[in-house]
């Protein structure tokens, strides 16, 4: 279908401008009536998505659905989605109605608040349909202004700060970024991203203010790229924003935040990083590997430390982004299978944690760990669903956890035993803080009496959580529905990479002889 990616992307959007242009006041008919507008509109963005996933052929390596376009100043519009990025695009338009139905209790500036998860959906879609550098880089800068909103309106007390925050840390290694891609455009002499992925940038050692760079441009400009990607993944030790952004986020920009903001940083590695520069990947892949295992230890500690249950599960997040960048740069194929597939399986688990949170919270309005305790005397069907994705969460063999965290371990064993066997302890790690957090929650005899009258979930609640337990478990047992597609396009970039290694090996040696 022509024109299929321009529809997904754009759809959300026009429907926030159908909402900012014609519908008028703030009462209880105009909020109702906002609502349900976004909850068709990103229903149908998922509907006609669908078409992309049965209209996908796996066994083709290349791009499909691709669209092309004059745009402006040169520029192209240029559309069109792999093996690796239609997953993304299925994953944001599955999650975002079920972002919608959890904020129907939302009563303050209710129009604003659905045309900015609009707008942040067209965005995001944007991000990994994009085949142009500049269209890339627009969709993945101004996708910071909605969710900014989002935290800096909607938030909690410290809305304000976290919101900045969360800006400044995510604006500031996108101008290294930006940077970078001026200075690839000079030397390609285009922002086509598939004629990029076949242009040999220089890897000889050069010498930057009086310093030898090993790599050369290739290092540089993988160091400019991966400020960005670091920070929006977040890395340790540029994680600090996601916590803060976390606590302050009303529920769905916490869900959306985790889900999908985060896999952007994952994403890019394996469109720029690993494809465009494979001397400089090769180079530092054994520092990425490092920092990711002290992500997984670290932030895990630091979890078990944590009184407030989002900052709880944000620091979780941060933990399990450590194995999708140990599994990116291990550079094989369960690696990086096992990191697309993790990233995927963390867009389910850790929404759907997010939304456990948000059910208690929109109940008794404090995150406060200290304030719950024996809620499955009460609340038997939240107990139920919270300890499905508590254990899906921890990597329980039959949920999609599992599959995610195993496959990249065996990649990481391959490539390092030493880092593979230190990941591993995370595991131990995770299930120490989940469990922790679910045995106090949940557990035990209902003493509080703020708690003996809190009510189970309502019909809407659980039909949110339906499809996110369908998905968990399914991938769980059912693996192939995400490394089928995804394998013939990862191969491809495993060869691809391989081929540039050694052109730029044999290259080198001609140099010096």
């Amino acid at each position: 279908m022509e024109s299929l990616l321009s529809i997904i992307t754009f759809m959300p959007l026009v429907a926030a401008l159908i909402l900012a242009l014609f519908l008028r006041g703030d009462d209880e008919a105009a909020q109702r009536n906002a609502k349900w507008l976004a909850l068709i509109a990103t229903s149908a963005t998922f509907l006609v998505s669908i078409f992309l996933y049965t209209g996908f052929d796996p066994a083709n390596t290349g791009f499909q659905f691709v669209e092309e376009r004059d745009w402006l100043l040169g520029l192209k519009y240029k559309m069109g989605v792999d093996g690796i990025s239609v997953l993304f695009v299925l994953l944001t338009t599955f999650l975002m109605p079920l972002v919608i139905a959890s904020c129907w209790d939302v009563t303050h500036r209710v129009k604003d608040y659905m045309i900015a998860f609009l707008v942040l959906e067209t965005l995001m879609i944007g991000v990994f349909c994009a085949l142009d550098m500049v269209l890339f880089y627009l969709f993945f800068e101004a996708g910071l202004i909605p969710m900014f909103l989002i935290i800096g309106i909607w938030g909690g007390k410290e809305r304000i700060y976290a919101s900045f925050k969360f800006f400044l840390y995510t604006l500031l290694g996108s101008v290294l970024m930006l940077v970078a891609m001026l200075a690839m455009y000079i030397d390609a002499g285009t922002t086509d991203i598939p004629t990029l992925l076949d242009h040999n940038f220089g890897s000889e050692t050069m010498s930057v203010l009086g310093f030898q760079v090993i790599g050369g441009m290739q290092t540089l400009m993988w160091l400019a790229f991966f400020a960005s990607f670091a920070v929006k993944m977040p890395m340790w030790p540029v994680h600090t924003w996601l916590p803060d952004a976390h606590v302050q986020a009303p529920t769905g920009g916490s869900v959306v935040l985790a889900a999908i903001l985060l896999k952007m940083g994952g994403y890019g590695f394996l469109r720029f990083s690993l494809p465009m520069f494979p001397v400089a990947s090769d180079l530092l892949g054994p520092f990425i590997l490092w920092l990711s295992v002290i992500a997984i230890v670290y932030t895990s500690l630091v979890a078990l430390a944590q009184q407030d249950m989002k900052k709880l599960i944000a620091y979780s997040s941060v933990a399990h982004m450590g194995y999708v960048t140990m599994g990116i740069f291990t550079v094989n194929q369960q690696g990086i299978d096992g990191a697309i597939f993790q990233m995927i399986s963390h867009g389910f688990i850790s929404g759907a944690l997010f939304l456990c949170v948000g059910v208690i919270y929109d109940r008794m309005h404090t995150r406060d760990i200290d304030a719950y305790g024996g809620l499955v005397n009460r609340m038997p069907a939240y107990a139920l669903i919270f300890m499905l994705f508590t254990m899906a969460n921890v990597g329980l063999p039959g949920t999609s956890g599992f599959v995610g965290e195993f496959l990249t371990l065996m990649g990481v064993f391959q490539v390092n035993t030493w880092v593979a066997l230190v990941a591993t302890s995370g595991v131990i790690l995770s299930a120490a803080y989940a469990l922790w957090l679910y045995r106090r929650v949940v557990l035990g005899d209902l003493i509080k009496e703020s708690l003996k009258s809190i009510t189970d979930m309502s019909r809407r609640e659980r039909a949110i959580f339906a499809p996110l337990v369908v998905m968990t478990l399914l991938l769980g047992v059912y693996p192939s529905l995400i490394t089928d597609m995804i394998g013939p396009s990862v191969g491809a970039l495993i060869a691809n990479y391989d081929t540039a290694l050694l052109d730029s090996g044999a290259a080198t040696a001609v140099a010096g002889n």
